[in-house]
C-alpha cells in the first residue's frame, strides 16, 4: 500500500543530484586550476573554537592574530575539543563538524535540536510533534528508537546525557538559545566514548558569562499555534569567578490537536581560575518537561492531518519529565607536558508516561565520573599524544505502571522493579604527528555493563529478578594526511558497539515485568574517506564516503495479546553505505551560501520483522537524499535577510518496502535587523516555516496497526526578538 503520490518527487530527487554534481565539479575545478593557496593556517586559540567556517559547516571566521589577512574571508582554523580530545579540525582524522553561534541565532525558535542540527550531513532529526521531543540518528544508528537516542553520546558541558546502557532519554537540558558551539563526531566512536557511541558524538557547549563585571540578555519569540519562549540571562566575571545564569520558558498547542507541550529550563555555570592554568566548573541545571502525545495515523486518516489517533485521545497519551542535574569539571596541568581533567556529576529524574496500556512511573538516580590523563612528549617534527582515561556511571531505577483504564486513569498494578546499572569504560588512544602534514591516531576501549532487575511484585508467585551483563572491547585507527594549508585527506576504521539499552531490556516481550533477555549487543564496523579544504578562503568544502556493516541490528515489533506495547529484537544484520558533503561560499562580504546534502544507501541484509523475513531491502526512515540550503544576504550591516530550505527524498515506512513517505521540499525565509552599542545592542527577526504550505510527513515508524504517519506542520510564522544589556556579552 502507497502513500498518495505527491507531484514533483522524481525532479526533487533529480535535483539532490544535481546539486551534489555541481558541487562536486566545483571542487575538482578549483582544485586543478592551482587556485588553492597555500597559505599557512594558524591553530585558533581554545577559547574562539567556535568562531570559525569549521570548514563548510557554518559561521564565518576572523583573521587569525599573527597571520596576513586573507582577502574580505575566513582565515582561522577550528580546533576541534571535547573531553576525550583537543586537536585542530584540519588534522582530525574523522568525519567532523561544528556548528557555531552564529548559526545557532538564526533559528526561528530555539527549541528543537533539528533546528540546531540542520547543517551537518550524515545527521537524520525528526521532530515528532512539533516541540522538544525528537528522534536522531547519525548514519542511521539510532533511527528506529521509539524513545530517546540510541548510538550517539551526547555531553552537554563535558556531563554525558547517556545513561550507563548508552540511553539518553531526551534533550530537554538543553536551551539551544543559550549554545555557543556544537561539536558532532559522525562514526564509530565507541572506542574512544563507549556503547552509546557507535554511530558518533554530539558536543554540546553552552555560552559562558562574557569578560565584563555584570551583562545580560532577554528575549521573546511568539508564533503560529499559540507558541511562545521567553529567555533571561545574566553573566560576567568577578576577579577569578566566571558566571551565567539562564532561565527559559515555552509552550505551544501543536499542530496537530493533542501535541501542546510546555517546558521550564534553568540552568547555571560557575567556572574558577585555580592558580596559573587550572579551571574549575560548577553546573547546576533543572528541566521540567511536559507534552501531548497525538501517536501515528494511518493512510485513511491523512485526509485530516491534524487530527490525533484515536487511542491517543482515549488513554490521553502524555510524557512528563522533570530532571535535575548538578555536576564538577575540572582541566589541570600537572606539568607543561601533561593535561588532567575530570568530571563528576548526579542527575535526578521523575518520568511518567501514559500509553494504551499502562501509566509507567519511574525515578532514576544517575551519579558518574570521568577522569583523563594525557601526557604529550616527543622533539622535532614527530610528536606524540598519549591519553588514558575512564568513564565510571552508575544508575538506580525505581519504575512501576499501573493499567490505564482510559483517560490515563490508573487501575491494578501490572509491575513493580528495581533495576540497577553499572557501566565502567577504559580507554587509551594516542596520537602521532609523524610532520606537520601527517596525523596518525588509534583508540583502544574496553567497556562492562551490569544490569540488576529485582522484581518487587512477583505476580502469580513467579520472580522476575535477573540479571544481563555485556562487555566488549572496541578499536578505532585514523589517519589525516594535508599536504597543503588548504586541501586535507583523511580516513578512519572504527569499531561500534551497542548494548541493549534501558527502555529495551525493561520491555519484556515474555512477561508483564523483568528484563527482556533475549537481546543481544548490536556491533558494527566500518571505514570512511574524506576530503575537507578551501579555495582562497571563499569556498570551503567537506567531502566524506563511508560502509558501515552491523550485526544483530535493533527492530520493534509487536506480540499477539498485547498489541499497544512495543518491543525489542535483534532483527538481523544491515550495511550501510553513504555520502556526506558540506559547503560554505563566501562570494562577496555581505553574502552566505552553505549547502550539506546526504546519500544514504541503508538496507538490511536480512532481517526477520512482523511482516516476515526479508533480505536486501531499505530500512524504514532512511530517506536516500537529504540536503539543506541555506543563504542569508546583509544590507548596510544592520538589515539581513535569508532563506532555507529543506530537502528530503521519500522514506519507506517498514521492512516490506511498499508503504511509504512521500519527499517534500520547505521553503524558510527570515528578515532581522541587529543593532550594536556599547550599553544597549539587540535583534529583531521574523521567520516562517514551511511558508509555501507543504502537506508533508515528518516522521514515520514500522507501527505494525498502519499507525505509521506524523503528518509535519503547515506554514508557521515566527517573530522574535532579543536585547543584550551592558553590550553583547555572550
Amino acid at each position: 500500500m502507497y502513500c498518495k503520490k505527491q507531484p514533483g518527487i522524481k525532479a526533487l530527487t533529480n535535483s539532490y543530484f544535481a546539486m551534489f554534481l555541481a558541487g562536486a565539479v566545483m571542487v575538482i575545478v578549483l582544485m586543478t586550476s592551482g587556485s588553492l593557496r597555500a597559505a599557512p593556517f594558524q591553530q585558533a586559540d581554545k577559547a574562539t573554537t567556535a568562531s570559525g567556517d569549521e570548514q563548510a559547516n557554518a559561521g564565518q571566521q576572523k583573521p587569525a592574530t599573527g597571520t596576513q589577512e586573507a582577502p574580505k574571508g575566513p582565515s582561522e582554523v577550528v580546533v576541534v575539543t571535547a573531553p576525550r580530545i583537543e586537536i585542530p579540525l584540519n588534522e582530525t582524522p574523522a568525519a567532523t563538524s561544528v556548528v557555531p553561534a552564529e548559526f545557532l541565532s538564526m533559528m526561528p525558535r530555539g527549541i528543537g535540536a533539528e533546528e540546531a542540527l540542520k547543517l551537518v550531513p550524515g545527521m537524520k532529526v525528526d521532530n515528532q510533534a512539533d516541540g522538544e521531543r525528537v528522534h536522531m540518528s547519525i548514519r542511521g544508528q539510532g533511527l528506529l528508537t521509539e524513545r530517546g537516542i540510541r548510538g550517539i553520546k551526547v555531553l552537554l558541558d563535558g556531563l554525558p546525557l547517556n545513561d550507563p546502557t548508552g540511553f539518553a532519554p531526551d534533550l530537554f537540558d538543553v536551551d539551544w538559545s543559550t549554545v555557543r558551539h556544537i561539536g558532532i563526531f559522525r562514526g564509530p566512536a565507541s572506542a574512544l566514548y563507549g556503547g552509546g557511541a557507535a554511530g558518533g558524538v554530539i558536543d554540546i557547549t553552552t555560552r559562558d558569562g562574557g569578560t565584563k563585571p555584570t551583562a545580560g540578555d532577554a528575549s521573546f519569540t511568539y508564533g503560529t499555534y499559540d507558541f511562545y519562549k521567553v529567555l533571561a540571562e545574566v553573566g560576567g566575571t568577578q576577579g577569578k569567578t566566571n558566571y551565567r545564569i539562564s532561565a527559559s520558558n515555552n509552550a505551544g498547542d501543536g499542530y496537530r490537536v493533542h501535541t501542546a507541550f510546555r517546558a521550564l529550563n534553568l540552568y547555571s555555570k560557575f567556572s574558577w581560575k585555580i592558580g596559573k592554568s587550572g579551571k574549575l566548573t560548577a553546573i547546576l541545571g533543572g528541566t521540567n518537561f511536559f507534552n501531548e502525545n497525538a501517536e501515528g495515523l494511518n493512510l485513511a486518516q491523512l485526509d485530516n492531518p491534524r487530527q490525533p489517533n484515536p487511542d491517543a485521545l482515549t488513554f490521553n497519551e502524555y510524557q512528563r519529565t522533570r530532571r535535575v542535574t548538578t555536576g564538577l569539571t575540572g582541566e589541570f596541568h600537572p606539568a607543561g607536558n601533561q593535561d588532567l581533567s575530570f568530571s563528576v556529576y548526579y542527575r535526578n529524574t521523575a518520568w511518567r508516561e501514559s500509553v494504551p496500556s499502562a501509566v509507567d512511573h519511574a525515578s532514576y538516580n544517575s551519579p558518574g565520573a570521568i577522569v583523563q590523563y594525557t601526557i604529550h612528549s616527543g622533539t622535532g617534527p614527530v610528536k606524540n599524544h598519549f591519553t588514558i582515561g575512564s568513564d565510571m556511571d552508575w544508575q538506580t531505577v525505581w519504575d512501576y505502571k499501573n493499567l490505564n483504564l482510559g483517560g490515563a486513569q490508573e487501575g491494578a498494578k501490572a509491575s513493580d522493579s528495581d533495576v540497577y546499572q553499572r557501566g565502567v569504560g577504559l580507554y587509551a588512544f594516542d596520537r602521532v604527528e609523524l610532520n606537520p602534514q601527517v596525523n596518525v591516531m588509534f583508540d583502544l576501549r574496553y567497556d562492562n555493563i551490569h544490569n540488576q532487575l529485582t522484581d518487587n511484585m512477583k505476580a502469580g508467585g513467579v520472580d522476575l529478578s535477573g540479571s544481563a551483563d555485556f562487555h566488549k572491547t572496541t578499536g578505532r585507527v585514523g589517519l589525516s594526511w594535508n599536504p597543503n594549508s588548504n586541501f586535507g585527506f583523511y580516513t578512519s576504521w572504527g569499531q561500534g558497539f551497542l548494548p541493549p539499552a534501558t527502555e529495551e531490556l525493561r520491555n519484556n516481550p515474555a512477561h508483564l515485568g523483568g528484563f527482556n533477555l533475549s537481546l543481544r549487543p548490536a556491533t558494527s564496523n566500518g571505514e570512511e574517506f574524506g576530503i575537507r579544504g578551501n579555495a582562497q578562503k571563499r569556498f570551503f568544502y567537506d567531502i566524506a564516503y563511508f560502509h558501515l556493516d552491523t550485526k544483530n541490528d535493533f527492530g520493534r515489533y509487536r506480540v499477539p495479546g498485547r498489541p499497544l506495547e512495543t518491543f525489542y529484537q535483534n532483527a538481523g544484520n544491515s550495511r550501510r553505505n553513504g555520502i556526506e558533503t558540506a559547503f560554505s561560499w563566501y562570494p562577496v562580504d555581505p553574502l552566505i551560501v552553505r549547502l550539506t546534502y546526504t546519500y544514504s544507501n541503508f538496507k538490511y541484509v536480512n532481517v526477520q520483522s512482523l511482516w516476515g523475513a526479508f533480505q536486501d531491502v531499505w530500512m524504514p526512515n532512511a530517506p536516500e537524499h537529504q540536503a539543506y540550503l541555506d543563504v542569508e544576504y546583509t544590507v548596510r550591516r544592520h538589515l539581513f535577510l535569508g532563506f532555507g530550505e529543506d530537502m528530503v527524498s521519500k522514506a519507506y515506512v517498514d521492512q516490506t518496502n511498499t508503504g511509504y513517505a512521500w519527499g517534500y521540499g520547505l521553503f524558510n525565509p527570515r528578515l532581522g535587523y541587529r543593532w550594536n552599542s556599547d550599553k544597549v545592542s539587540g535583534e529583531i527577526m521574523i521567520a516562517a516555516r514551511n511558508a509555501l504550505r507543504k502537506y508533508y510527513i515528518a516522521f514515520t515508524e514500522p507501527d505494525p496497526d498502519g499507525n505509521s504517519y506524523q503528518p509535519g506542520p503547515k506554514d508557521e510564522v515566527f517573530f522574535s526578538a532579543r536585547i543584550y544589556f551592558g553590550g553583547k556579552a555572550f
